[in-house]
């Protein structure tokens, strides 16, 4: 299933509402709906699309991916370039000049390689090039030393990816927190400083423009690639749950952008002359993730038969309503723009469903009752009514099925 989305930084969302821009003081204010609370600011220690924008406001990265029409490719960001030698078991990352900290510390290798160790050890990623990685050193302020135990060619690949979790660079002390801990100060050297003396949690965020920062010169602008270019001196998040509140406050214009405005408020949205372009139709993939370590998902063939039982415009339209242009369906492992696309495989997903015939297969395979515990996020659009779908799915085919809900706060 896969849920058409805007570009804006790192973030993935179905549409977008976006009017004037506040002008407060001589002052270029953007004022943002997100599309949940802030709960964590750690972008290793959670998943959450929130802290990844959050993330990518105040943090930098080694390397930036570019969007589709530029083919996903990870390019320099933060690094002028880099030099592989040894067969391609010695990566030389150099730093670009006048790379600074909000606190206005220098970026030197060291605090990249503390960066880079951290995030190795959570992001799935990152764990694939450690395990090939001998040793990451420093070189000068300036060279970050990769030395592989084999050629790994897509190391710009896995410092620069966009999805969670981000290589962030911090200054060193920080990013030798326990990665299994929560930092506590967040200092990056992005584009924007994070306001924490501003605050409210399950409220307000603010973000002030870096004067400081500097763009590099070259590349494509696309997505977390090229020169990151500030146009605000001022970004405030404004969480609020309701989306009707939403929607008000975005026809008084109160507000300049609603990160994803519900499905049935986009037409009194339009009617009132607010934008709602979709401005990256690459999309956000959705999956269902059945736990196999335990019964009863741990046999293949329960998941096989869970899989001959989704009909995924079900889940669709339960979450982003009927309009198609939204969504599409039927998706594969790999969404429809990437460069791994293909539709093997997806017949299983085309055909009848038939729910009788699954209980049966369940049955037969051995299912004995046990409890399937589904976890429910409330406070996100898209997990909210695909969980209760999944719910009335799981009954339909004979599963003993509880929800546990729970928020982006408690993940």
């Amino acid at each position: 299933m896969k849920l058409r989305r805007r570009s804006f930084l790192a973030a993935s969302a179905a549409s977008l509402a976006l009017p004037s821009i506040t002008q407060a003081q001589s002052k270029r204010v953007l004022k943002f709906i997100p599309f949940a609370d802030l709960a964590i600011l750690d972008p290793l220690a959670t998943t959450g699309y929130s802290t990844l924008y959050h993330g990518y406001m105040v943090y930098d990265t080694l390397y930036g991916q570019t969007g589709r029409q530029f083919g996903f490719k990870c390019t320099p960001q933060m690094v002028k370039g880099h030099v592989v030698e040894n067969d391609g078991r010695t990566w030389m990352l150099t730093l670009r000049e006048g790379l600074l900290f909000h606190n206005g510390a220098r970026v030197l290798a060291t605090d990249c390689v503390a960066s880079i160790k951290r995030w190795g050890v959570r992001d799935l990623f990152g764990q694939a090039l450690m395990a090939r990685t001998d040793e990451i050193s420093a070189q000068g302020d300036e060279t970050i030393v990769f030395r592989l135990k084999q050629p790994f060619p897509l190391l710009p690949d896995a410092l620069g990816h966009a999805s969670s979790n981000m290589c962030a660079i911090m200054p060193k002390h920080i990013a030798e927190t326990d990665p299994f801990k929560q930092i506590t100060e967040v200092i990056g050297s992005g584009p924007f400083r994070f306001k924490a003396d501003e605050r409210v949690q399950g409220a307000f965020f603010a973000y002030e423009r870096f004067g400081q920062y500097k763009p590099r010169e070259d590349g494509d602008v696309s997505f977390t690639a090229g020169p990151k270019i500030v146009h605000f001196d001022r970004v405030e998040w404004h969480v609020q749950p309701d989306p009707a509140t939403k929607a008000a406050a975005m026809q008084a214009g109160e507000v300049d952008w609603w990160e994803n405005p519900a499905p049935d408020l986009l037409p009194l949205l339009r009617s009132h002359r607010i934008a709602t372009p979709i401005l990256d139709p690459t999309g956000m993939q959705v999956m269902l993730r059945p736990n196999h370590l335990y019964p009863p998902f741990d046999k293949p063939e329960f998941r096989r038969a869970l899989l001959r039982a989704i009909d995924q415009k079900e889940f669709m339209v339960a979450s982003r309503g009927e309009d198609t242009s939204l969504w599409s369906v039927p998706l594969g492992f790999f969404p429809p723009a990437s460069p791994l696309a293909c539709d093997a495989g997806l017949a299983v997903l085309t055909g009848k469903r038939d729910d009788a015939a699954v209980a049966r297969t369940l049955q037969s395979a051995g299912y004995q009752g046990e409890k399937i515990v589904l976890m429910a996020m409330t406070d996100s659009p898209y997990s909210g009514p695909a969980s209760n779908v999944t719910a009335d799915l799981l009954k339909r085919i004979g599963m003993n099925v509880t929800i546990r809900q729970w928020t982006l706060a408690q993940s």
